[in-house]
């Protein structure tokens, strides 16, 4: 999996929050309201208006980025953990179980990132 160009729509509308003000996600106008999406790319909310777009941003903060997920590849699955999400690509971390030694792989996905490529373990 390699590098994507840059392909946050023009529309979609930087959302900071938390006490740094750090992008947390986007809002993206649709139809006669908006949609919240996170920082995979992935879409949070239904049309909603703009307020309860940022309250459901602002509800999910970060935290899920820290939370094991599932990646698929052609060769099987594996539990990986996110280490990079940016507006080009997400890089995630095959989980070493806390394992010094062992050697760390990354893999980069496209953003956004598919559901079917990268999905939340069952029980988070």
């Amino acid at each position: 999996m390699k590098q994507t160009e840059k392909i946050v729509p023009e529309d979609w509308i930087t959302h900071l929050g938390g006490a740094n003000r750090e992008p947390i996600g986007w809002i993206a106008p649709r139809g006669e309201g908006f949609v919240a999406i996170d920082l995979l790319g992935r879409e949070r909310s239904g049309t909603v208006d703009w307020l309860e777009a940022e309250e459901t941003l602002d509800e999910l903060g970060i935290r899920y980025l820290a939370t094991p997920y599932e990646l698929v590849t052609d060769s099987g699955t594996s539990k990986v953990y996110i280490a990079e999400a940016t507006p080009d690509f997400v890089r995630v971390k095959e989980d070493d179980f806390n394992d010094i030694n062992s050697d760390q792989t990354f893999y980069t996905l496209p953003f956004p990132v598919p559901e079917e490529l990268l999905r939340e373990l069952p029980g988070r």
